[in-house]
């Protein structure tokens, strides 16, 4: 039992640690009623996602020393490190999350001024207030 826990939930700490933040931006978008504190859990969500795959993509100390092998090299030094016997560390995980960041910011970018544009017309950013100011408008006949 204790091999199998060390095996399985240590050795593999950084994936654990990402799905738990994950679990906790996903939380807090989904139970947060304030727009911005939806917008900070959407952002902690978004960069949990890219710890996670870019831990996906690590060939490194945690996993394959533990099998006996060696440690991955950029691919950069990959002529000199076949010699000695490395593994090649896949780049394209890092490339995908780079492009992801600035789809982020992009999109934290827009949903602020989005948010903004919430607060100048109904003075609030409370979701249950927006909608009941929304019912309101269209009871008068708005």
């Amino acid at each position: 039992m204790m091999e199998w826990l060390i095996q399985h939930v240590l050795e593999k700490y950084n994936f654990w640690i990402a799905m738990l933040i994950i679990i906790i931006g996903l939380t807090a978008t989904i139970v947060k009623e304030n727009l911005l504190k939806k917008l900070i859990g959407l952002s902690i969500f978004q960069t949990a996602m890219f710890l996670w795959f870019v831990s996906l993509g690590d060939v490194g100390r945690n996993i394959l020393t533990t099998w006996g092998l060696k440690t991955g090299t950029p691919p950069i030094l990959w002529e000199q490190a076949a010699e000695k016997g490395y593994i090649y560390v896949n780049p394209l995980p890092n490339v995908l999350m780079l492009t992801g960041i600035v789809v982020s910011a992009a999109t934290t970018a827009v949903a602020l001024a989005i948010v903004i544009r919430i607060y100048q017309k109904y003075g609030t950013i409370e979701e249950d207030e927006i909608i009941e100011k929304e019912k309101e408008f269209e009871r008068v006949g708005g």
